[in-house]
């Protein structure tokens, strides 16, 4: 290197060099620090620090060790300047890495109370702790540390997804009260506790559930199980976080306790107080208008509803009367709808009303037994301004003999509408179904 070139990258800005520092990996940024003493500083700006998602990627030989040692090692040189941490761990199978996962987090975690005041966003998702591979000690030794390290961070954190956790209730509501500060009052805006709990707990009727979310004060975007919702919480929803709360997310799983009965004057209450309040709901298998119409309450401002059979078939399961009688409630609200069903019931005029009817509706996804001239009907709506369809993605069940005459009917409504589909997030499929 000559002298011009060494001049000119030593008259660099910080600012260019953070930069430049930005787009190295951690070796290189470390070798690059020992360049000279201006680089050096540089790898201490807190800017290149504060984000970080640290995978244990779960390999049973060595390279795993040096993976926990690193992550522990990171977290005492950098962890001070982190605002937001990822953390995963791939492998839930194998005992020894289990083990070895609790005691680097262990560790990480105590030095990053120690050490860090700016965490805002912490994301710890799907440790499964109800896995046997967990075993009694090394479960409570683990959520003893995660309780401690909330307990310090939990009055600057902003952001927490513990999602998958699948926790007991003792153990959850432990996690969830320990956020709490002197005064009892959790200042969180966003909270994912999505299978926070194991299934089959009956959340919804719990003393501890509720008075542990009865310190939350604050939030905006709220995901949880339906097995979590009662009248109790929507009535601490509404007193505590009435001016914050906008969106709400409830999961509804087959084998999660759905039985239990909400009053539509909860939700409308709720409704009323949080006035921007979006509710998305994700139900998975619950696909019996039974179940779907004791949740699905015309008081609800229900944005998003995605019900998905997950490739199970029931004989007793129909989307008739869900189509045609409870989504058309949401006509005012609804944007987004993900019908996913494999029983072999067409209902292609009846969605063809609903999404003519939902005036909001932009995203519809579709996986289902529907005739093609279905995709062609949607998009000459779409063309004369009677929908405003933003994505449009659909996977036609058919028999394996019509999928190469089906084929060819999808490409020629795809020919025939190219001047409006450039302008669609658009996808659309025949699917043989057996």
């Amino acid at each position: 290197m000559d002298n011009h070139s060494q001049s000119s990258w030593d008259s660099l800005p910080q600012l260019c060099l953070q930069k430049i520092f930005m787009y190295l990996g951690d070796k290189d940024r470390t070798s690059a620090a020992s360049v000279c003493r201006k680089w050096n500083q540089i790898l201490y700006s807190a800017i290149l620090w504060k984000s970080r998602t640290i995978i244990f990627g779960g390999r049973s030989t060595m390279p795993s060790v040096t993976e926990f040692k690193s992550a522990v090692r990171y977290v005492k040189k950098f962890g001070i300047y982190l605002e937001n941490l990822e953390i995963r761990f791939l492998n839930v199978y194998n005992s020894v890495l289990t083990r070895d996962f609790q005691m680097s987090m262990k560790s990480l975690l105590a030095n990053l109370g120690k050490k860090n005041k700016c965490l805002k966003c912490f994301s710890i998702p799907h440790l499964e702790l109800e896995r046997v591979i967990w075993s009694n000690k090394l479960r409570d030794t683990f959520i003893q540390s995660l309780s401690l390290f909330l307990k310090k961070m939990g009055k600057n954190l902003e952001s927490l997804n513990i999602r998958g956790a699948k926790m007991s209730l003792e153990q959850g509501c432990t996690i969830l009260k320990s956020l709490s500060s002197s005064e009892n009052v959790i200042y969180l805006a966003e909270l994912n506790i999505e299978d926070f709990f194991t299934r089959h707990i009956p959340v919804y009727s719990d003393v501890c559930f509720h008075e542990a979310m009865s310190a939350f004060h604050n939030l905006n975007s709220l995901t949880l199980n339906y097995s979590c919702i009662s009248d109790t919480i929507l009535e601490i929803l509404c007193e505590n976080c009435r001016y914050s709360l906008s969106t709400l997310t409830i999961k509804c799983h087959i084998y999660d306790p759905h039985m239990q009965v909400v009053a539509g004057k909860s939700w409308k209450k709720l409704a009323q107080e949080a006035k921007n309040l979006q509710v998305n709901f994700l139900f998975e298998r619950v696909l019996l208008y039974s179940d779907l119409s004791r949740i699905l309450l015309p008081e609800i401002p229900a944005s998003n509803i995605s019900i998905r059979s997950c490739y199970f078939s029931d004989r007793r399961w129909s989307l008739r009367s869900t189509v045609t009688e409870l989504l058309p409630n949401y006509k005012d609200t609804l944007q987004k709808l993900t019908l996913e069903y494999s029983n072999h019931e067409y209902l292609d005029d009846e969605l063809i009303k609903l999404v003519l009817l939902c005036k909001k509706l932009n995203y519809l996804k579709l996986w289902a037994f529907l005739k093609v001239a279905f995709v062609e009907r949607i998009l000459q709506k779409q063309k004369e301004g009677k929908c405003s369809l933003e994505t449009f993605k659909i996977r036609i069940y058919i028999s394996r003999s019509e999928t190469v005459k089906q084929d060819k009917k999808l490409f020629e409504i795809f020919l025939k509408y190219m001047d409006i589909i450039p302008n669609m997030n658009y996808f659309a499929m025949v699917y043989p179904y057996i």
